[in-house]
């Protein structure tokens, strides 16, 4: 389910959401109050191409604007929130909202599908996983968004997904000692 070789996303005329989001605990499982510990969370960016594919990747040594750079088609309208380091994307138009003001929405300007993708992300790591961790994140976030960018509603049925599943494990083979690697 590993993402091969690419296109960007979006071109002229589309618009491409883009917007980061911490994996933290959730509230109900943090520490009591006054134990502190420095946490390193990871942080994961995520891009997707409004009514088409989704691209996430985990935020490390990587700028988010390199990532915007690598991903994002340069005539693309670029929908972020008022995050700094979009402030000089090389995109053709971009468009921003002001969360701190209860700005949600202005024009093409929102990033709620992206919120709608976060909470979906979050959800599969809590319920179906419970544990990732850090060094395969890319394996987890490469599993949701084949799920995503071959879901039901752009036309690809259970079968279909399989195939491509399948498809995309052609040449490979793990091996048991490999797993042990790292």
């Amino acid at each position: 389910m590993a993402p091969g070789a690419q296109q960007q996303l979006g071109g002229f005329d589309k618009v491409v959401e883009a917007d980061e989001t911490e994996l933290a605990r959730s509230l109900k499982t943090k520490r009591p109050e006054g134990f502190r510990r420095k946490t390193h969370n990871p942080i994961v960016m995520n891009l997707v191409e409004r009514g088409g594919n989704i691209r996430s990747q985990m935020l490390d040594h990587r700028s988010a604007v390199g990532l915007v750079r690598e991903h994002v088609h340069p005539d693309s309208t670029l929908a972020t929130d008022q995050a700094q380091q979009y402030k000089y994307a090389p995109v053709a138009d971009h468009q921003a909202v002001d969360h701190s003001n209860f700005e949600w929405v202005r024009g093409v300007a929102h990033t709620n599908t992206l919120e709608g993708l976060f909470s979906v992300l979050r959800r599969g790591l809590v319920g179906i996983y419970q544990h990732v961790d850090r060094k395969h994140l890319d394996r987890y976030l490469a599993e949701f968004d084949f799920r995503q960018n071959t879901r039901e509603k752009l036309g690809i049925n259970n079968v279909q997904r399989a195939a491509l599943a399948v498809q995309g494990a052609a040449g490979k083979r793990l091996m048991y000692r490999d797993s042990l690697v790292g």
